[in-house]
């Protein structure tokens, strides 16, 4: 199903990013739908993780973001952007239960002080909801790559943003689970209206959950569409162009 621009929650007006000397986005207009799911794809160094930060507000830009927020408070402005990104910006190996790790993002009570019974409710209700909760009391270091990522994700949804930005979110998920974890994606964007802007390298994934795909390539807006226009085989190659093999072999199986 094609989605009208009219329906976006942000729109991006010729945005252009220099990092170090370097310029990374150049003239970039684009938007995002709201309570849709969007796939950003291109190559390595495209652009992708820059954009994402733009949106975050990280880093600086020239040009325009402009969200279109529904609430009264800070017309132009999202209430909450939750963020899942490639890299973890934590050290692991921390002696902290999940329980207590979510704890220090979501209350100023001091860890040591313990977990007050009403915050660890609410953090079990949180993991519930990524299909996590037994994983409430098992120690961070030992979690798997899809369990930690399933943690952040719950982290990104406390308070529920009007926007979740996620970055490779399965890049350290055994390949046999990734689609379970997609596949809880589309759920939550199916039951909550989220809007959600993902960047995949697999375009299966892209094929079967996206609404719309923009794709990057050196900074610029290629294409942008439905996937079953930007996922066609000439496409790809434009995209991808010699690596083209590597990204487009699981969209061709389904």
């Amino acid at each position: 199903m094609k989605v009208e621009q009219s329906e976006a929650l942000v729109t991006i007006s010729d945005l252009n990013v220099t990092l170090g000397g370097k310029q990374i986005l150049q003239h970039l207009h684009t938007w995002i739908p709201r309570g849709r799911i969007t796939a950003l794809i291109g190559l390595n160094g495209s652009g992708k993780t820059t954009l994402l930060r733009a949106i975050l507000g990280e880093i600086p830009y020239q040009g325009r973001i402009q969200f279109h927020c529904g609430h009264a408070h800070r017309p132009g402005h999202p209430e909450r952007i939750g963020y899942v990104p490639q890299r973890l910006l934590f050290d692991t190996n921390l002696p902290l239960t999940v329980c207590e790790l979510l704890a220090l993002g979501m209350s100023w009570r001091p860890i040591f002080l313990g977990v007050s019974k009403g915050l660890r409710r609410k953090i079990v209700d949180l993991l519930r909801r990524v299909q996590a909760d037994h994983l409430a009391d098992s120690p961070v270091a030992g979690l798997s790559g899809g369990e930690l990522q399933r943690v952040l994700l719950a982290l990104a949804l406390e308070p529920l943003p009007e926007l979740l930005l996620l970055d490779e979110p399965a890049a350290g998920i055994d390949f046999r689970y990734q689609g379970e974890f997609y596949g809880l994606i589309t759920r939550l964007n199916e039951e909550h209206g989220l809007t959600i802007l993902l960047v995949s390298h697999d375009l299966s994934v892209v094929s079967s959950s996206a609404h719309h795909v923009l794709c990057l390539r050196n900074g610029q807006i290629l294409c942008e569409g439905p996937p079953r226009e930007i996922l066609s085989g000439e496409r790809i190659a434009e995209i991808f162009g010699e690596d083209k093999a590597v990204y487009a072999h699981s969209a061709h199986a389904s």
